[in-house]
């Protein structure tokens, strides 16, 4: 507890909360079966006349953290859910389900319980899995669908070609990192322009308190991904209309992951490649994503 009072992330999480709270949303806690919990921002009134949007976050942080410069703008124009997908945040399960396949079937349930009937998903990176998946199951439920820097179509080969880049011998070593050096890594390969001069005590106190909780469990999810396993179907085309946002620069999911999915999609898909970005554009330039993601919400 003493050492929350001088943890720089522990402070910005909490600025990060009050900035929910002041776009008009309210954390609730869930029990969606007898054996899953999940923590969500909701809005604090539903408004009839808006549709609904659910952000859906990648691996690592929780969802506060991929999504503030998102929700007090989307709010204006959308009903605005933001769920801790499972063992991120306060979401948890006594299950065995460690699939994106299970993350896109508990985000169905805990909308359900909202008593929200249609939405459009809006998913960054791991969370474009789930999204992607939203889409295939619940068809007459999703609207649109947005795929940011999501290797939706990625394979064995990719994952070998990021262990490279990084340096590194397993994906849990970057998605998770332990040491300074090795966040410094994910860093560099996620950003645009890394910051060049934090200190080991600032990316230590960012490790403890983003990344040490549920470890183990994260680790499951990671061996639990079924897209671009030997294991996965085929992947089937989605129904909705897509937009597919990636950042030119994107280290993690390379650009030509982006076109490939736009190929496999066909013309109900629209791509946009951001200049100046890597993989976290809605962080990065997030008025430029903005508009371009709600243009696409909007259009009839």
């Amino acid at each position: 507890m003493a050492s929350d009072l001088f943890s720089l992330v522990s402070f910005r999480n909490k600025r990060l909360h009050r900035s929910f709270l002041s776009a008009g949303l309210e954390p609730k806690l869930l029990d969606i079966d007898n054996e899953t919990t999940i923590h969500c921002w909701c809005p604090k009134k539903q408004d009839t006349h808006k549709p609904n949007v659910v952000l859906i976050h990648g691996f690592g942080t929780n969802a506060m953290w991929q999504w503030y410069p998102q929700v007090e703008p989307f709010g204006k124009s959308f009903n605005v859910f933001v769920p801790d997908l499972m063992f991120f945040g306060e979401s948890t399960t006594r299950g065995s389900g460690r699939s994106e396949v299970f993350q896109a079937e508990s985000i169905m349930k805990m909308l359900k319980k909202f008593g929200v009937t249609k939405f459009s998903a809006i998913g960054t990176s791991y969370g474009g899995f789930v999204a992607y998946h939203l889409g295939c199951l619940y068809p007459e439920a999703v609207e649109k669908v947005v795929i940011a820097s999501s290797g939706v179509c990625k394979n064995g080969k990719d994952n070998e070609e990021l262990l490279q880049r990084a340096g590194l011998q397993k994906v849990s070593e970057l998605l998770l990192p332990q040491t300074a050096d090795n966040l410094r890594t994910l860093m560099r390969l996620s950003l645009y322009k890394p910051p060049s001069l934090l200190p080991n005590f600032v990316l230590n106190d960012y490790i403890k308190t983003l990344y040490v909780k549920n470890r183990a469990e994260k680790e499951e999810l990671l061996r639990g991904v079924i897209l671009g396993t030997e294991l996965a179907p085929p992947l089937p085309v989605l129904k909705q209309d897509v937009l597919i946002v990636w950042g030119e620069h994107d280290q993690i999911f390379p650009v030509e992951k982006a076109l490939e999915l736009k190929k496999h999609l066909g013309d109900q898909a629209e791509l946009v490649v951001m200049k100046n970005a890597s993989h976290v554009p809605h962080i990065e330039n997030p008025q430029e994503f903005n508009k371009i993601v709600e243009k696409f919400l909007l259009q009839k």
